[in-house]
């Protein structure tokens, strides 16, 4: 990637050592259990698509860090064919539910808002399927030193979080391996998490999810059908 596709934020270098509750080596943020992501990966045309990517964090020092692919994505596709993408880090969740629930591609790899960054390798470990979805497991390994635009305080936000969960819940609607009516239920609470705990930035980023997925008019169906 050239220094212009990184963009002009993304220019301040961070060590990144081992730590001992995480991963942080060759990482431009310390990863743990599953840390969402946006990964960038480039296509035919020649734009980068955005898509969430859950970072799965290794059991033991050393070993990889680890995500999956659920069926036929632009980003499996794009793995195979360009062999890693770019993931990033942001705290805006407008980002995560366009890349979770729409079709983004841009010119260039890395979001304005992105906290932080780094190119990595993606190699294909594993496929197999889970009920009529194929799934593909890949490694990925750092190939570029993460970059971090500016350091921020951590902060907890509960529609935040509500936000991250319910963009899960909305890949797994057509899934026939998750019920339903479960996920709706979800979602449902998650919206009211949202509208009591979030901020403008949570409430447009659900009016987004809401809109693009049609689960309130799914649920609402599914409900007048049970009676």
């Amino acid at each position: 990637m050239t220094s212009d596709e990184r963009g002009a934020r993304h220019d301040s270098s961070v060590a990144t050592d081992s730590v001992a509750d995480g991963v942080a080596t060759d990482w431009p943020v310390e990863l743990r259990g599953v840390t969402e992501s946006i990964v960038a990966t480039l296509g035919p045309n020649d734009c980068w698509n955005m898509a969430a990517l859950g970072l799965h964090a290794p059991d033991e020092p050393g070993e990889p860090v680890e995500a999956t692919t659920w069926g036929n994505t632009r980003t499996k596709r794009n793995f195979h064919r360009q062999g890693g993408g770019v993931v990033q880090f942001t705290a805006d969740p407008r980002e995560f539910v366009d890349a979770a629930v729409t079709i983004r591609e841009e010119d260039h790899p890395v979001l304005p808002n992105a906290d932080a960054w780094v190119e990595v390798a993606a190699e294909s470990v594993e496929t197999g399927t889970a009920g009529d979805t194929e799934w593909e497991r890949w490694e990925l390994q750092p190939t570029d030193a993460g970059t971090v635009a500016d350091e921020r305080p951590l902060t907890i936000n509960r529609g935040f979080g509500a936000v991250i969960d319910a963009t899960v819940a909305a890949s797994r609607l057509d899934v026939p391996e998750y019920d339903t009516e479960t996920l709706l239920d979800r979602l449902a609470y998650f919206e009211e998490t949202v509208e009591k705990c979030g901020g403008p930035r949570e409430r447009a980023a659900f009016e987004t999810l809401s809109r693009e997925t049609g689960w309130r008019a799914r649920r609402e169906k599914s409900r007048n059908e049970s009676f």
